[in-house]
């Protein structure tokens, strides 16, 4: 029995290893032999031209023509208040006024002076005519008078600071101040704003600036109204944002009425070319450096980066990269390795993505 035990079991070590290898053999990859890894499946989309129509939306807000804060440009107290809260005020009303007592007695007091060294150049001109005085002494009174009359011309200026008077015609908001109050420069009355004509502000990315052209249309929507109406494009910026790249534009609103300061939407058409490429977004790689996607090509996964440009729902533009016939893979795409097997596993529409019928 024991010469039958070693043979026996030598036997068995064999065989075990024999089946071992032959179980490698069969695994795909495993070791040398192995079968090849296996092909990701994707579904893909056929590259065509198609014609892009698209609507960006923008956020904006409705600013008044004229708008400014009423303030005085000297401290003292108020004397006059004319602040009618809501009405309209025509440019040049007088607002409100500050005590100038002390201003008008300097005032007087410097008419009195300059009537009197008036009066004095007056009768020196006549003797300087005989030559019964020197021109020193006539200089120097006449010099007195155009001192006199400085002196009345920075009174009147500082008069006229204690006027507070409307700078266009407008809207007065709601007064902040009491009759009596003591105010400074920077103590604010009320707001006057012009609305007889109402500007749209807002700001789009850099990538539609193209669109933006002085007197173009766009359609304006305000916050709880489904109406929309029409604004005209007056002006832009001269650059481009440098921190959120966007282009601030100004628009004039084609008649109706909105409360300044109010949130819009700002549509503009962007009508692409007639022969572009559309594919699905997600179909779309995002990179740190480009955009990439994943073009199919005798069995294998290539890696393309590309270019876009406008986007409709669920697609966007392809601008560089691509060409008509291309299949692109939009499933899956995650898991293609550069020039790795795929299996195409269907053909998708664009429809399946954007939804259009």
């Amino acid at each position: 029995m024991k010469r039958l035990y070693f043979p026996l079991l030598a036997l068995v070590m064999i065989t075990a290893c024999k089946s071992k290898k032959e179980e490698s053999k069969q695994k795909p990859g495993g070791g040398p032999g192995g079968g090849a890894s296996q092909a990701t499946i994707v579904d893909v989309i056929i590259a065509g031209k198609s014609a892009v129509s698209n609507t960006v939306e923008v956020n904006g807000t409705v600013v008044a023509n004229e708008q400014t804060n009423l303030q005085v440009e000297v401290s003292g107290r108020l004397t006059y208040l004319n602040l009618p809260e809501g009405n309209a005020v025509q440019a040049g009303t007088v607002l409100a006024r500050i005590n100038d007592a002390d201003l008008q007695a300097t005032k007087k007091k410097t008419l009195v002076q300059l009537e009197l060294a008036q009066k004095n150049e007056e009768r020196l001109r006549k003797l300087l005519s005989i030559n019964g005085i020197n021109q020193a002494d006539y200089d120097a009174v006449l010099n007195q008078v155009n001192t006199l009359k400085a002196d009345l011309d920075i009174i009147q200026a500082q008069l006229d600071k204690t006027v507070l008077k409307a700078p266009f015609n407008g809207v007065l908001g709601l007064r902040m101040v009491s009759p009596g109050a003591y105010v400074t420069p920077a103590t604010v009355l009320a707001s006057i704003q012009e609305t007889g004509k109402l500007k749209i502000d807002f700001s789009v990315p850099e990538v539609y600036a193209g669109l933006i052209q002085r007197g173009k249309a766009v359609t304006i929507q305000t916050s709880g109204s489904d109406q929309k109406r029409k604004a005209t494009i007056i002006a832009t910026e001269p650059q481009i944002n440098a921190t959120t790249r966007n282009l601030k534009v100004r628009a004039v609103l084609d008649g109706g009425f909105a409360n300044a300061g109010a949130f819009v939407k700002v549509f503009l058409e962007a009508a692409g070319g007639a022969n572009s490429i559309l594919i699905p977004t997600n179909a779309i790689i995002p990179d740190a450096k480009a955009k990439k996607v994943v073009v199919v090509k005798d069995g294998k996964g290539k890696l393309v980066d590309i270019e876009t440009g406008l986007r409709v729902a669920g697609a966007a533009e392809v601008v560089k990269g691509l060409s008509v016939g291309d299949s692109v893979a939009v499933s899956g795409v995650l898991f293609v390795k550069p020039n790795a097997s795929v299996k195409v596993r269907s053909v998708k529409q664009l429809s399946d993505f954007t939804g259009a019928q």
